[in-house]
This record gives structure tokens, sequence and C-alpha cells, in this order.
């Protein structure tokens, strides 16, 4: 997928902390290790600095490095960055230890969460780059969101209304979006309409233009059913909602192609005629996209009055604290965050 270079925006980014017990806290630690030598954009990490201090101290051996944690308002952030991880307070501390999510996890995580978005919509901060939530854990709090996108969505509201959020995998190799997103195969079907097509991929144009800064953004939309439907004989939802969605797109000026079959669209030559694939369901859009770019996938989510992104993993529990996991991923986030931001604020 094709995007005009940009330089990095002069905001700080607002990284949350995500699940505490979790990797967040060693791929922020490793991203940090790496900022001079991949000239990373100014962040600072909002959550508890006692937590990253002592996560620190237990990877250094790891790691090879020593790394000095400092607590700063926003404000102060890219001044500090240069010589210590700058920690922003939340007002939650976090106990947990590697792998063992505690009572504290799900405050501390949604505390995070919170402040970052309230951060870049004060202009404290340029985008919000979110580390993994483990949802279990968040489920026993009392959490009711599928997951960060849809209360993302919810902490975007205004006057009452909230913003349809739309997930996409983005990475320089494939960007997917699907059109469902955390439901079940069975309620995809349900929930699939020529209408949530249109607004979906209408959101996806303007973005790419606005913050990829694609003049003419390309874009290839799956069929459903395998082989597109095979004219009718193998389902008509390609017939009765896709194709009239895609009628709609191209009347509004949308270059999109389709429905085309969902298993010729993602070899090496295909990617090259689209910058972004509108899949009809969840594992459509993200088996292809984890196969060609698992540890540099970028999770982010357009909708939204400001500029969010993630790494495209989980919390990996079983290595927490180890000094194992890949901070690609984050780097990944980070380095598009700022980009993106660059990219809108021209």
């Amino acid at each position: 997928m094709a995007n005009r270079a940009a330089k990095p925006h002069s905001l700080p980014l607002a990284l949350t902390l995500g699940e505490p017990a979790g990797i967040g806290p060693d791929i922020t630690i490793a991203a940090w290790l790496r900022r001079r030598e991949l000239n990373l954009p100014a962040f600072y990490l909002l959550g508890d600095e006692a937590l990253i201090a002592r996560r620190a101290k237990a990877l250094a051996a790891a790691l090879g490095a020593d790394v000095r944690t400092a607590a700063v308002s926003p404000g102060e952030s890219a001044s500090a960055f240069t010589d210590a991880l700058p920690v922003v307070a939340t007002g939650e501390r976090a106990t947990a230890e590697p792998g063992k999510p505690d009572a504290s996890s799900a405050p501390a995580a949604l505390a995070s969460i919170r402040q970052a978005v309230t951060d870049v919509r004060e202009g404290r901060a340029g985008a919000v780059v979110t580390n993994p939530i483990a949802k279990s854990v968040l489920y026993r709090s009392g959490f009711r969101h599928p997951g960060h996108t849809e209360f993302l969505a919810e902490l975007a509201a205004e006057g009452g209304r909230v913003p349809q959020p739309v997930m996409m995998l983005w990475s320089p190799r494939l960007a997917v979006v699907p059109v469902t997103i955390h439901v079940s195969i069975r309620d995809a079907l349900a929930e699939l309409t020529s209408e949530l097509i249109v607004s979906t991929v209408r959101i996806v144009a303007a973005e790419l233009k606005s913050r990829f800064g694609i003049a003419q953004p390309r874009i290839a939309v799956s069929g459903l059913n395998p082989h597109a439907g095979e004219d009718g004989s193998l389902g008509h939802e390609e017939q009765t909602i896709i194709a009239p969605a895609l009628k709609v797109l191209r009347g509004d000026g949308i270059e999109t192609r389709g429905p085309l079959p969902a298993d010729t669209m993602f070899h090496e030559a295909a990617r090259s005629t689209y910058d972004c694939a509108i899949c009809m369901y969840h594992d459509q859009a993200l088996i292809p996209i984890k196969t060609v770019a698992f540890d540099d996938a970028v999770n982010v989510t357009l909708g939204l009055p400001f500029i969010r992104t993630s790494p495209d993993h989980g919390t990996a529990f079983d290595i927490a604290g180890t000094g194992k996991a890949n901070p690609a991923s984050l780097i990944a986030a980070l380095q598009l965050a700022s980009r993106m931001a660059a990219s809108q604020s021209r």
C-alpha cells in the first residue's frame, strides 16, 4: 500500500499502558531503547511510573541496557524523551506482576486509554497509540465493549452521537478493513448490509486521502461467498448486498473494484493493484495480513476525530517480563501514527 512520506508530527504521541501484566511495558521499554537508531517520534507512556521502573529493572539484563524513567507532564515529555522514558501519571496504581493480572489491571488500563484520548482531544498529544489489553480481564471488571475499537468510539462521542469506528490493519505490503468486526460468523451475516459497506468504504476513502496522503485511493472489495458467489450459484449476497453498495460508491466517485473472490485478492501481484482491501468479516481480512505482515502490521481505528494506532498482537502473558517480546509492531504503530498526524496537519 503506497502512502506519501511525511515529516514527524511536532506533538508527542500518547501511548497507553495496556494490560499491566502483559508485554505492553516490555515493548514500550524496548521501543524507547531504539529511539535514536530508528529516529522514533517522541512519545510518553500513560501509567504508573513505579510499575514501569520495576519492569525496566527486571528487563535490564535481557535487553542489555538500563532504562531511566521520568515522571513528567505531557508538555515536558518531548524534552525528557531523549534521556528517559517519559511516564505521565493517570492516578491509578498498577501492581500486577508479569503474566499475573490482578485487581489493579483493569482500572489502570482503562484510565490510561481515557487519559490518552483526553490528551489528544485537548491538544497535548498528536495521536493515541494503544498497547494490548486483555479483554477477559476487563470483562471481569464490568467492561461492556467488545474491544478497544468500540470503547474508543464511545470516548469520541459528541452530542450523544457515537461515530462509526472502522478497524484497519495496515502494513507497507497490505492494508485490510473488515466490514463486520468482533462478532460471530452467524452475526456477521446478519449485520452485513449495503448501507454498512457504503458507510465503511466512505470512511476508508476519506481517511486514505486525509491521513495517508493518497490522492486517489484504489479500493478492492471482496465477495462474501466462495468464488464471490459464482454468479449466484454459491450465494446471492454479492448480487443483493455488495454490488448495490459498489454502485453507490462509484456514484460518489470512489474507485472500487469487486465483488472479488477473496482467495485471489492477496497474492503479491493482486496487492499491487489497490491501496486497501475491504472484506466482509473479521478473519477474511485478518488472516491474509497476519500471514504476510505478522510482525509489523498495525491496527488503525478510522472514523474517529483523532488518530489511533496499535500493535496488531495481544498481551502474551507467557513471555511478559522475559525480554522476549518483539517491539516491531509497536514501533510500526508509533511511526505510522506520527506520519498520519503530520499528513493530517498539512
